[in-house]
C-alpha cells in the first residue's frame, strides 16, 4: 500500500471556494500544492491523510480563491500618473488631451518602472493574470520588468495602422504594424504556457485597417494567442464604421472573419442586439470595465447591453484598465460595481448575482486569457494560482455566505497572501518579489518629471499649498 504523497504546500482548516464545474465550497477545506500545480483539494480530513507536507499553513484565518484574472489593464504610462486626469474631461479630452500625450511622453525605464508597480499593485489585490491593453512602446523592457515580479500575463506592443493623414503610406504603416505582431509573438511565445507571453494587443476602436485585423487573427491562431483592443466605449466608433462600411463595428467584424473565441473585446457599450448576437453566436468576449465607465460617463448604465450579453451567453470578463480611468487595479470593486449598477439600471434585482460576476472574474477571465486549461479554479492539475482572503477583518465578520461576503463586503485591501504558479509572491500583506518602498520612491520621483515632459500640470480647484 502506498504512503503518503510528498507535497510542497499544505493548507488546511480555510474556506475554499473552488469555482469547479459543481462550484463546491469547502468550509474546512484543504488545498495541496505540487510544485507549480495544485495537487489536491477537498475537505481538509481526506486532504491531510492523502499527503505528507514539507510545509503546512493553518488556513482557519482564510478564504481562499482562484486569482482572479484582469482582462483589460494599461501597466505603463498611468501607474505612475495616477490620479493626474481631471475627472470631468469627457472621452476625447481624456484620451486624446491627457493619456496619448503621457504615454508618447514615457522613456523605456519609466515603462518598466511603471509595469513593475502595476503588478505589485494586482499582486496586493488578488490579481494573479493580467492581460495587457494594448499600448506599451517598448515590448522589451516591461517583459524585463515584469518577468522578475513573477506575475502571470499576456503583453503587447502599442499596434495601429490606420492613416487619418492623406500624407501617410497606408502601405508602409500597416506592414510596419504587421511586423511588430510578428516579431513579438514568435520571441514571448505562448508556446508551453509561460508565465509571460505576448499576444497581438490592437489599440483598437478606428485604429486598425482589416488587414492589421485579418493579421492579428491569424497570428493568434497560428501561436496559441488570443488577441485584444478596445471597441465601442463612445458612440463615435460605431459613427465611424457606419459612414466608412455600412455596417456596425462587429458586424464589420464578423464580415472580414475576425471575430471568435481567441477575441476580446474592451468596453463594448455602444452594441445594438445585432451585435450582442454576433458575440455570442462567434465565441468573442467582453471586457467590461465598469470602474473606468462611471468615471468617464461612458453610459454603460444608460446604453451598455450587459445584461443582454450574459443572456445570450457572451463570455463578460472584467477589466481595470487604466490609473487614470479606473484608478484602482482591485478586480473585487469591479465585481461589486457590476453586480450593483445594473440591478439599479434596470430596476431588477436578478441581473448580475453575486455568483454571475465571482465567475466573470475568475472562469470567464481565464477563458477570455485562453488559460482555461491553467488557471480560473482550484482542482487537481491545474496552476497553484490562487489566494488568500484575511477573515480577521470587520469586512468579513460573522462569515456566513462566502460569495456574497466577497463581492458585497470585501475588497482587494483584504488580500493576505497570494500565490502564482505555486510561489507566493504576497506574504502578510507584503510583496515577496518587490521592494515596496523602494518601488513606492521611485514612482513618486519619476511622476512629476514624465507630466512635466508630456507638458501637463495637475489641476485642483482648492489651492495647494
Amino acid at each position: 500500500m502506498n504512503g503518503p504523497t510528498p507535497v510542497d504546500l499544505l493548507i488546511r482548516g480555510a474556506w475554499i471556494v473552488t469555482m469547479d464545474t459543481e462550484r463546491r465550497i469547502w468550509r474546512d477545506g484543504a488545498l495541496a500544492v505540487i510544485g507549480d500545480r495544485i495537487h489536491a483539494v477537498g475537505p481538509s480530513a481526506e486532504v491531510e491523510a492523502m499527503v505528507s507536507a514539507r510545509e503546512v499553513i493553518d488556513g482557519s484565518r482564510f478564504v481562499l480563491t482562484p486569482g482572479f484574472v484582469n482582462c483589460h489593464v494599461h501597466i505603463t504610462g498611468e501607474p505612475i500618473t495616477r490620479g493626474a486626469v481631471p475627472d470631468d474631461t469627457d472621452w476625447e479630452a481624456n484620451v486624446m488631451g491627457w493619456l496619448i500625450p503621457t504615454y508618447q511622453a514615457q522613456t523605456p525605464e519609466e515603462e518598466r518602472l511603471s509595469a513593475r508597480f502595476s503588478a505589485l499593485e494586482m499582486l496586493r489585490n488578488g490579481i494573479t493574470t493580467f492581460i495587457e491593453a494594448g499600448t506599451i512602446l517598448d515590448l522589451e523592457a516591461v517583459y524585463d520588468g515584469l518577468a522578475e515580479t513573477g506575475i502571470r500575463g499576456r503583453i503587447g506592443q502599442w499596434a495601429q495602422d490606420r492613416a487619418f493623414d492623406p500624407s501617410e503610406d497606408q502601405a508602409a504603416l500597416t506592414a510596419r504594424a504587421i511586423d511588430t505582431l510578428q516579431r513579438e509573438v514568435e520571441r514571448y511565445s505562448c508556446a508551453g504556457d509561460p508565465l509571460l507571453a505576448a499576444w497581438p494587443a490592437l489599440v483598437g476602436h478606428v485604429t486598425a485597417t482589416d488587414d492589421l485585423w485579418r493579421a492579428a487573427t491569424t497570428l493568434a491562431r497560428e501561436h496559441g494567442a488570443g488577441v485584444t483592443a478596445h471597441m465601442s466605449p463612445d458612440p463615435q466608433d460605431p459613427d465611424f464604421y457606419l459612414a466608412t462600411t455600412g455596417n456596425r463595428p462587429i458586424e464589420h467584424l464578423a464580415e472580414i472573419g475576425a471575430l471568435g473565441d481567441h477575441l476580446s473585446l474592451t468596453h463594448a457599450i455602444f452594441l445594438d442586439r445585432t451585435e450582442v448576437d454576433l458575440l455570442a453566436a462567434t465565441g468573442t468576449h467582453v471586457t467590461h470595465c465598469p470602474m473606468t465607465a462611471m468615471k468617464g460617463a461612458y453610459g454603460a448604465s444608460h446604453s451598455g447591453l450587459f445584461p443582454e450579453m450574459q443572456a445570450a451567453g457572451v463570455r463578460i470578463q472584467f477589466g481595470t484598465d487604466g490609473n487614470n480611468n479606473g484608478n484602482a487595479a482591485d478586480i473585487m470593486r469591479a465585481m461589486y460595481v457590476t453586480a450593483g449598477l445594473f440591478k439599479d439600471a434596470r430596476r431588477d434585482s436578478s441581473l448580475f448575482s453575486a455568483y454571475d460576476v465571482l465567475e466573470c472574474a475568475t472562469l470567464n477571465g481565464a477563458s477570455g486569457a485562453r488559460m482555461e486549461h491553467l488557471i480560473g479554479s482550484l482542482e487537481p492539475g491545474k496552476k497553484a494560482d490562487f489566494v488568500a482572503h484575511d477573515r480577521q477583518r470587520p469586512e468579513w465578520t460573522p462569515l456566513l455566505n462566502v460569495v456574497n461576503q466577497l463581492v458585497w463586503s470585501a475588497d482587494g485591501r483584504g488580500v493576505h497572501s497570494v500565490w502564482v504558479d505555486g510561489r507566493r509572491l504576497v506574504d502578510d500583506y507584503r510583496a515577496t518579489t518587490i521592494d515596496e518602498e523602494r518601488i513606492f520612491a521611485e514612482v513618486e520621483a519619476a511622476a512629476p518629471a514624465l507630466l512635466a515632459r508630456a507638458g501637463k500640470t495637475v489641476p485642483c480647484r482648492w489651492p495647494v499649498l
